[in-house]
């Protein structure tokens, strides 16, 4: 029986005789993230089947390897297709690609999603820049024993996000004259979307917009002392018409049309840091 240390320890020392890079940021390829790939000098690529002990994704939208190059001048991996609870993953390998940043240096993890719009100012389109989040997920991913090596028992969430990076963000938008908000994550299982009385019930409870994933990667990144900056794309509206229903490729659809904006906004956060 391996201990999650020891699995971690073994992934990191085969990704290291594969590639020379060392990065400093790791970056989520989430909906919406995806053409980030275009613009990053990559030198090696990784695909998951490879890597001991890591999962293998199965999301349409999502590839499945991890990619290393340089985004500036800056080191930096890329995870191309993420894991979700729904999947039938544990929150253990949801987040074990997290810890692998960790343990190969990462200092700085930015994720994206795809993610029901809750608020009335948002469209479908919108970024969201998420300050904060609530966690409904079923399972917590540091429930059980506790390893110090990896982080502390009781973690102290009240800022998950780095307020420094949102600032950093917010002014790159206005450069770059993109419209963005700031808003509060809801996590949630799935695979179903919300009903209408839930997206109300979330709104009420605090949330902006709500997801399938992220959460659990930003308590893992937290947990390991990371710094975290996350953004939403508003890929469908909650508060709708009562004829006016949602699929996955409508989501894909929105999400492939601000993907850009979004890859703009992140590589400028990377390189200017």
């Amino acid at each position: 029986m391996h201990l999650l240390f020891d699995k971690i320890h073994e992934t990191v020392s085969y990704i290291q005789s594969q590639t020379t890079v060392q990065p400093t940021t790791g970056i989520v390829l989430g909906s919406g993230l995806g053409g980030l790939i275009d613009v990053v000098d990559i030198i090696t690529e990784i695909p998951y089947h490879h890597i001991p002990h890591f999962p293998v994704s199965t999301v349409e939208g999502h590839a499945g390897k991890l990619v290393f190059g340089k985004l500036g001048n800056h080191p930096v991996v890329l995870m191309a297709g993420r894991f979700h609870y729904y999947e039938g993953y544990s929150m253990e390998e949801v987040t074990f690609p997290i810890r692998v940043m960790k343990g190969l240096g990462v200092e700085t993890v930015i994720l994206s999603n795809a993610a029901g719009g809750m608020n009335e100012l948002y469209q479908v389109g919108d970024i969201v820049i998420i300050k904060d989040c609530i966690n409904l997920f079923p399972e917590h991913p540091l429930r059980g024993k506790n390893d110090e090596r990896l982080g502390v028992r009781f973690l102290d969430m009240s800022e998950p996000f780095d307020r420094q990076l949102i600032e950093k963000a917010q002014q790159i938008a206005t450069q770059q004259s993109l419209k963005v908000h700031t808003g509060v994550y809801v996590g949630l299982q799935g695979p179903t979307f919300e009903t209408r009385a839930e997206y109300k019930w979330l709104y009420i409870i605090g949330g902006d917009v709500v997801g399938m994933s992220t959460v659990p990667e930003v308590i893992v990144a937290r947990h390991g002392g990371m710094k975290v900056f996350a953004a939403s794309i508003v890929t469908d509206l909650g508060i709708r018409d009562e004829l006016n229903t949602i699929s996955h490729e409508e989501v894909l659809e929105a999400a492939n049309k601000a993907a850009p904006k979004l890859a703009a906004l992140v590589a400028a956060l990377v390189t200017t840091s």
